[in-house]
């Protein structure tokens, strides 16, 4: 966009009370996603002090924390398959995965800590392959309920109206919808 704007400026001879002003769907589109970023930013921030306030442990937050980018293997298979650019839609999308692999993380970490600190296991492997087995289950079928909630939105993410529901259905559940024909 720079670009354009430069050689526009180099090539077009305006009179002194005349200017131009590039506005539309790209600048905004950019506005909104800057604004998304600082707002995550800042997100991340907060969570990463409310967990540090919660689990106390350094250990258990960084473990919380590293689940994330594993998260986001799917969802950048999903952008990359269907071609798409980054949207505003598809970085909501993203958000939405650190949530679920966090609220996943912190779920397995609580209950091998429930384990450890209430019914007096050591902190071991065993401990933490019990911690999973136990809690396996429910985090599958939460993640099942999602993907069946979010499948219709990202089959029909070429439909008009679903420019932002459609990409952030995509990226949770690491999709690719059809394209339009």
């Amino acid at each position: 966009m720079a670009k354009l704007e430069n050689a526009v400026a180099r090539r077009v001879k305006l009179p002194p009370t005349v200017y131009l002003q590039f506005a539309g769907a790209a600048s905004g589109q950019r506005q909104a996603r800057r604004e998304l970023l600082v707002h995550s930013a800042l997100a991340a921030l907060g969570i990463m002090l409310l967990l540090s306030v919660a689990f106390r442990d350094a250990r258990s937050v960084t473990l919380i924390l590293a689940t994330t980018p594993f998260a986001l293997v799917g969802g950048v298979l999903a952008v990359a398959l269907t071609g798409a650019t980054l949207s505003i839609g598809s970085l909501v999308g993203f958000v939405t995965l650190f949530g679920i692999a966090a609220r996943n993380a912190i779920l397995l970490i609580a209950h091998v800590g429930h384990l450890v600190t209430l019914e007096g296991a050591q902190w071991s492997l065993p401990t933490v392959l019990r911690g999973t087995r136990e809690r396996l289950v429910p985090i599958l079928m939460t993640a099942l309920v999602t993907a069946l909630g979010l499948l219709p939105l990202a089959l029909g993410s070429g439909e008009a109206g679903r420019e932002v529901q459609g990409p952030m259905a995509s990226v949770i559940l690491g999709a690719s919808p059809p394209r339009p024909s």
